[in-house]
């Protein structure tokens, strides 16, 4: 038979592992749906982007080519005998390859003979017919099979003549499709394709990237296509599996967390429903804490991972956001792992000779962000020449750590941050101090005691696992000290960690 405090141990840990089994199942199901819309809306952009890139490329190539066709029709209604301008005009555009000018009757008027078998290429698309089609639907074609340009212009005695041009590949490349798309800010490989998919430009080498998708261009690239592949590793697919197995291992640690909080605490408890009540709380508000960085986290990763992104000044915010995020969501897991360890009798310290400025003032420096961002003025005071103290560096940092981070959350309207190290007493001591809500006499004595919560009402909405101020009383003990709190309610808090010089 089942003691009482068996009994109730068995169902808060039921009932801290079924919503949680549930929140896994539901949360499976939520990434694969967002898995599959996620992959969608990156095709749909990648499409968007893809549209735009081919409009961008044939607005370029098309300014270029009627520049050079009003350039060589002004030529042609200034000279009688256009032959040398228009071999100036050909040597200042390195876009065109070869120029024919043909008049009504399918004679040349430049040059005076076709050159290297061109007559096959360019002779039946001069005709008096084809010029006919031309000179009816008033505009210019670009034959397919060989990227030749058509285009009737009118010579000096008012008759018209029939120009067919064909591109220079390399200029095209150089001078068209790199100027137009080696500027595009995109997380894939773009490409062009000639009729025979062969390809004609890459803004990176294609290796064995996935083709994502393509788009055909219009009349000026006619039977050419835009391609989009897809980098490697940079699948939205697998994107998601990654921030899936991430967000899987969290919810492991918390829930491992949870359990190794649940049954320190029933080992030690006194009061069963007291104790049922706090262990309630602290499950709910480790969840809260954890959640939110990691939401943060996820939030402004994927915006960065999906390329929104464009300004370097937001990137780098979103970076330090990040930081800010990953540091605290770090400290939380500290705390809750090193108070597992303390209950368990497991947590050990290692000492060594330390310079205590630059741990303040390093511990700080970690807080930086969160103190400009809420507007906290800070005073720091630290006596000159203070000797180096034996301690562990990384836990008294923590300890100050959670001095800190309470000044912060329980601040009020004054925002004000105070640390003062010196030595008093032969001890170092490093005082916290702020002007936030303050704590009652009555719980003074209480606050450092594992999960217990100031009870007023204006306190009660700034989550906390409640396990910060019983670390730092752990640490401070362990080192031969202890921790002290001077506070008022409406005049703000002072917590002094006082340290001895010297290890007995």
């Amino acid at each position: 038979m089942l003691s009482p405090s068996a009994r109730f141990s068995a169902l808060a840990l039921l009932a801290i592992v079924a919503p949680a089994a549930i929140v896994a199942v539901i949360g499976y199901v939520s990434i694969r749906q967002w898995e599959s819309s996620s992959e969608l809306l990156y095709r749909e952009q990648a499409r968007d982007m893809a549209t735009m890139a081919a409009e961008k490329v044939e607005m370029t190539l098309r300014r270029a080519e009627d520049g050079f066709l009003d350039r060589l029709q002004a030529v042609l209604r200034t000279e009688a005998s256009p032959g040398r301008a228009v071999d100036a005009l050909l040597a200042e555009s390195p876009l065109v390859r070869r120029l024919y000018l043909v008049g009504r009757r399918g004679e040349l008027v430049y040059p005076r003979a076709w050159r290297d078998g061109d007559a096959a290429v360019f002779g039946p698309l001069v005709t008096e017919r084809e010029q006919a089609k031309l000179e009816r639907s008033g505009r210019r074609v670009v034959i397919q099979e060989d990227q030749i340009s058509l285009a009737l212009l009118t010579q000096k005695n008012g008759e018209p003549v029939l120009a067919a041009f064909a591109r220079d590949a390399e200029t095209l490349r150089r001078e068209i499709l790199e100027t137009a798309l080696g500027t595009l800010e995109s997380p894939t490989i773009l490409a062009v394709l000639d009729r025979d998919g062969r390809t004609v430009y890459s803004r990176a080498p294609i290796g064995n990237a996935p083709s994502l998708l393509s788009v055909q261009f219009r009349d000026v690239l006619p039977d050419w296509r835009l391609a989009v592949y897809q980098t490697p590793g940079a699948s939205p697919r697998q994107a998601v599996r990654r921030q899936a197995m991430f967000f899987t291992a969290a919810l492991g640690v918390l829930v491992a967390v949870i359990v190794a909080g649940i049954v320190a605490t029933w080992r030690l408890m006194r009061r069963e429903t007291e104790m049922a009540r706090l262990k309630s709380d602290f499950v709910a508000n480790v969840s809260h804490d954890l959640k939110t960085p990691l939401s943060v986290i996820r939030m402004f990763g994927e915006t960065l991972e999906m390329g929104r992104v464009t300004d370097e000044a937001r990137r780098q915010e979103y970076y330090r956001v990040i930081t800010r995020e990953g540091e605290r969501l770090t400290r939380l897991i500290d705390n809750v792992l090193d108070f597992s360890r303390i209950e368990g009798g497991r947590q050990t310290y290692e000492t060594a000779p330390t310079p205590i400025e630059p741990l303040v003032r390093g511990t700080l420096e970690a807080f930086a962000y969160p103190l400009a961002q809420q507007g906290f003025k800070v005073e720091v005071s630290v006596a000159p020449d203070l000797p180096d103290v034996a301690l562990d560096a990384d836990a008294v940092g923590q300890a100050l750590a959670n001095l800190i981070d309470n000044a912060i959350k329980y601040s009020a309207d004054e925002r004000l941050l105070a640390v003062d190290v010196r030595v008093a007493d032969e001890r170092l001591v490093i005082a916290v101090t702020d002007r936030g809500l303050g704590i009652a006499p009555e719980e003074q004595a209480r606050i450092f005691e594992k999960f217990y919560r100031v009870g007023r009402s204006d306190t009660q909405g700034r989550r906390g696992s409640g396990v910060g101020l019983a670390l730092v009383r752990h640490i401070a003990e362990a080192h031969g000290g202890d921790v002290t709190v001077e506070s008022a309610p409406g005049r703000g808090s002072r917590f002094a960690l006082r340290l001895p010089l010297e290890r007995s």
